[in-house]
């Protein structure tokens, strides 16, 4: 990766009538980045990879692909390929001519094209597949085909929407390490749209959080998770309490807003007394969720409120933590690990 800028925006909106899509975003993507965009469904993420691939057009603003303004070239006049969640793969096809067919298209020699689809068919961990049809593949060896097809072309830009999203959780997150390996290996930037936070954080350089056609925040996986600058980014990304009003002035003097993530917080005795750089509560165990790994916490605090508490199982039970429902504790946390926020 280097601070070349691969995609850039520049006060981009499209409108529908009177919805506002994508509201005057600016950003920009770095060459041979993996850059996500993370939002809810219609948060404009979607849309706004409509537009660097040309599927749509911005109602205003510049979208710039290597300094080139592209906002009004059509689809195959732009260096970048797509890959779609439901795979696009033609059915009548082997896979390897699946592969090809962008090589094709060019009129590429077929020897050239064979060689070509042997290398991508290595690099997706599919070797010996090419003349299978799809449909005797399993799901995540179809994603592999699709991006294989979308990477033969060696587009300066790859765009995938979602593709991992009619997978199974297992297959999924073995292909979240797989994405990110072949994307350092080709070097070509990546730009991934997605709702799971877990994908985001996990394959991502860095992050575009989405909300209502604008963007909340960028930032490194790092960043947006532990140090989330607004109320939204705080709460879609990850777990949050979110504290606020009265609430906050109890625990921290003051009404401003922060949140603090669940797996900071300790759950201590009501008689342990709180060291000076520290913030605590008191409350009674509410509901205890054991989930193996670790295991949820809801109290219901003293005066109102409720806070969320998650601790590693690692010397306890499930009869353990069980027996912790019902019980009067302190919440005790740094004061480093809260975070102002903005509305």
């Amino acid at each position: 990766m280097n601070n070349t800028t691969a995609v850039s925006f520049e006060a981009v909106c499209r409108y529908f009538g009177e919805v506002k899509a994508v509201d005057k975003v600016s950003l920009s993507v770095k060459d041979g980045e993996f850059f996500s965009m993370l939002g809810p469904s219609g948060s404009g993420k979607t849309t706004c990879l409509r537009l660097i691939a040309g599927f749509d057009r911005p109602t205003a603003g510049h979208i710039l692909l290597y300094g080139q303004d592209v906002s009004s070239l059509p689809p195959y006049e732009r260096d970048v390929n797509t890959v779609f969640q439901d795979y696009a793969l033609f059915p009548h096809m082997t896979v390897g001519e699946n592969i090809a067919y962008g090589l094709m298209i060019k009129k590429v020699p077929k020897p050239e094209r064979q060689k070509r689809v042997d290398e991508m068919l290595d690099l997706v961990r599919l070797p010996g597949l090419a003349h299978r049809k799809p449909g005797q593949l399993s799901g995540g060896q179809r994603q592999r085909v699709a991006l294989a097809r979308a990477l033969i072309n060696n587009p300066k830009v790859l765009l995938l929407d979602e593709p991992l999203g009619a997978l199974d959780l297992k297959l999924r997150q073995q292909m979240q390490i797989e994405l990110k390996t072949i994307q350092k290996r080709v070097g070509i930037t990546f730009i991934y749209v997605t709702h799971d936070q877990e994908e985001a954080l996990t394959m991502s350089d860095r992050i575009a959080v989405f909300n209502l056609g604008n963007v909340e925040q960028v930032g490194t996986p790092t960043d947006i998770y532990e140090h989330p600058t607004t109320l939204f980014a705080a709460g879609f990304v990850g777990v949050s309490n979110l504290i606020h009003g009265e609430l906050a002035q109890r625990i921290t003097g003051e009404r401003k807003s922060f949140s603090i993530r669940p797996e900071k917080i300790r759950l201590a005795s009501v008689n342990e007394t709180p060291d000076s750089d520290t913030y605590s509560t008191i409350g009674t165990v509410r509901d205890v969720i054991y989930l193996g790994i670790f295991t949820r916490y809801l109290v219901d605090l003293d005066g109102g409120g409720d806070l969320v508490v998650v601790q590693q199982n690692l010397e306890t039970t499930s009869m353990d933590v069980l027996s912790a429902k019902g019980q009067r504790v302190r919440l005790i946390w740094s004061c480093d690990h809260i975070r102002y926020l903005e509305a």
